[in-house]
């Protein structure tokens, strides 16, 4: 059966993500969770995709060889948002998080997902991108969101699974789970060829 690869391997999710841990257990994923503190810095020369690409693979790397069984498969996952050639990252504060708000309303903006899969013997990555358009926003909405979700641990400063998301996104163009952190569709695909 093609699924098999879902139960060939003891999965480690290498994040602490709810919103991921969710997606992968709705995917029918049974699976662990292991992180490994990960400075989340890379290379300033790098680029849009190549952002996640490289953070993914960083906390893959993080884990060592001797962590592998034959059987043993970490997933790793890095977003972010791409607004302009800019890389939003996650807000340092509640300031952070309205100027980022502030920039997102009434524009289109890039949320760029980098996976990493990694077995004893084999390294996948993979990325994808999904387009979407936030709706101009009142100072009271984005403080209101800010105040009430408190988004400081998400990329962009949003989450588009809380109020901000039905209120504010008026288009997706690509994989609306790719926005929650995890294109799980093509995770899927790459986990069948895997």
């Amino acid at each position: 059966m093609q699924t098999d690869n879902l139960n060939k391997y003891h999965f480690i999710l290498a994040s602490a993500s709810p919103r991921r841990q969710f997606l992968l257990r709705e995917l029918g994923l049974n699976f662990d969770i292991q992180t490994i503190e990960v400075e989340e810095t890379y290379p300033l020369h790098l680029q849009r995709e190549q952002i996640p690409l490289y953070l993914a693979a960083k906390k893959a790397d993080a884990f060592p060889d001797s962590f592998f069984s034959d059987q043993t498969l970490v997933i790793t996952a890095d977003t972010i948002v791409w607004l302009n050639g800019q890389n939003l990252g996650k807000p340092k504060d509640h300031n952070a998080a309205i100027r980022m708000l502030g920039m997102l309303a009434g524009n289109r903006h890039e949320v760029i997902t980098g996976m990493c899969l990694r077995s004893k013997d084999k390294t996948v990555s993979f990325y994808d991108i999904t387009d979407v358009w936030f709706k101009p926003l009142t100072k009271e909405e984005i403080e209101f969101y800010v105040e009430r979700f408190r988004p400081f641990d998400k990329a962009g400063a949003y989450g588009v699974q809380e109020w901000i998301g039905y209120v504010a996104v008026t288009r997706v163009d690509g994989s609306f789970f790719n926005v929650m952190g995890l294109p799980i569709h093509r995770f899927y695909e790459e986990l069948l060829r895997f």
